[in-house]
């Protein structure tokens, strides 16, 4: 059975979602304030965290930035926020979903089912190291260097050149991209992909002077380097 860790300072958004998650079957334990889920988070046997962004003592935005220094178990945000740029900052430092409140507790269900099948996958999955040409990605330390040299890349850069990496040679949608990078579909926001292919570009293609990712107009990308 999952433990999931609800940090929302609403009580009643909490109670409401504890209640509903306990139905379905989940372990559930909760947190009021930021300082007090990290710590729950790190020390206790929990299996995916929804965090809500404002809270108390620490933001969810701090909160996440913090745990994934040393997990990388699921992290949901809860947010009445609907900012691009606050959906790119909180995915960038390694959220693995992003839900808007007021929202369908179907739908945050299916995301949670979907964000601990993948956790599930990785961990069953033995990860390869990666190479192409003079670039290498290594899953285990988590590392990217060209020819021995370190690429300093985020979480989602480096999932996503990952999956690049190991779909070489084919033509990857963004949709496919969301739905395989970001784990769920990326409704509307599908310039997010674009956003984070020219991170990959200005961090690795212009510094060493070469091309790993080709746009294929009105469809995707490829990766074509070596």
């Amino acid at each position: 059975m999952s433990r999931i860790l609800i940090v929302e300072d609403e009580r009643k958004i909490a109670r409401t979602l504890e209640l509903e998650l306990t139905h379905e079957g989940y372990e559930v334990d909760t947190a009021g304030d930021g300082r007090t889920g990290l710590e729950k988070a790190l020390q206790e046997d929990v299996d995916l965290v929804l965090l809500d962004l404002m809270l108390p003592e620490l933001s969810g935005i701090e909160v996440c930035r913090r745990l994934r220094r040393e997990s990388d178990k699921p992290v949901i945000m809860l947010t009445a926020k609907d900012d691009v740029s606050d959906k790119v900052m909180g995915l960038d430092i390694g959220a693995d979903d992003y839900m808007t409140k007021p929202f369908a507790i179907e739908e945050l269900l299916a995301r949670i089912r979907v964000a601990l099948k993948k956790r599930q996958g990785r961990e069953e999955k033995q990860s390869a190291v990666l190479q192409a040409g003079k670039l290498v990605l290594d899953p285990q330390s988590y590392t990217v260097t060209f020819d021995g040299e370190n690429v300093a890349l985020t979480k989602k850069e480096f999932d996503l050149l990952q999956y690049l990496m190991a779909h070489k040679g084919q033509v990857l949608s963004r949709d496919n991209l969301l739905e395989n990078v970001w784990e769920y579909e990326f409704a509307g926001d599908s310039n997010t992909v674009d956003v984070y292919i020219s991170y990959l570009r200005h961090k690795i293609d212009q510094p060493y002077n070469i091309t790993t990712i080709q746009t294929v107009r009105a469809v995707g990308y490829k990766f074509i380097y070596g």
